[in-house]
């Protein structure tokens, strides 16, 4: 079939533009349809890791109520070494430390709530690992260490948090007078249908009146 002079020209001119830029197309498009494939491929990786670590949550869990220490020792290290980035890594830090507090193994339960100050993806349960680890530390007279704890800075809304562990570092250190400081600013901070406002009163409380 022959081409009018018209679509000829059309087609030398398509034949020319494709020999300049054929290349660099062809490869521009190799780079979107590999870049499509990875996003695709990395989407399908993610929701694999959430579901195996779904697995290995549920297991910790079920091992926290049985009491099975080596159970919870077993799932909550698989946590931390293959699903650090999911959600159930952090969540297991703070299980598993509470179930090793139980078992009396306070030495074990530094290691998961150390694991989430320095790993946990939200900032909640780094600051909830930092006191509680602080809180350790105080039952072990590890005062200085404590300290260093609860003196990191924090964001307004955790504050109360600290206030509260850092009364009960000062009443185990025997200064009444700060710790009532501490508990009075923690009460200030938390708000009026607060759940933690009736521990930080009762041990308010607990110290008696200031003197003088």
């Amino acid at each position: 079939m022959a081409y009018d002079l018209e679509e000829q020209e059309q087609l030398d001119n398509l034949k020319a533009f494709w020999k300049k830029y054929g290349n660099a197309l062809m490869t521009a498009l190799t780079v979107v349809l590999l870049a499509v494939a990875g996003w695709r491929g990395w989407g399908w990786y993610q929701q694999q890791q959430a579901a195996e670590a779904s697995l290995a949550w549920d297991g910790l869990r079920k091992a926290v109520a049985a009491k099975d220490i080596a159970k919870v020792r077993e799932t909550a290290g698989t946590l931390f070494e293959r699903y650090p980035s999911t959600a159930y890594g952090q969540m297991a830090a703070l299980l598993a430390a509470r179930a090793y507090v139980e078992a009396g193994d306070t030495k074990s339960a530094r290691v998961p709530l150390q694991w989430a100050i320095e790993h946990a993806k939200d900032e909640e349960f780094r600051h909830v690992a930092r006191v509680r680890l602080a809180g350790l530390m105080i039952d072990d007279k590890a005062y200085d260490q404590a300290l260093s704890l609860l003196s990191a800075k924090a964001p307004e809304r955790y504050q109360a948090l600290y206030d509260d562990r850092r009364g009960d570092l000062l009443v185990a250190q025997d200064k009444p007078a700060d710790a009532r400081a501490a508990y009075r600013q923690a009460l200030d901070r938390l708000g009026p249908s607060s759940p933690m406002r009736g521990l930080v009163q009762l041990k308010l409380d607990a110290l008696g009146p200031a003197e003088g």
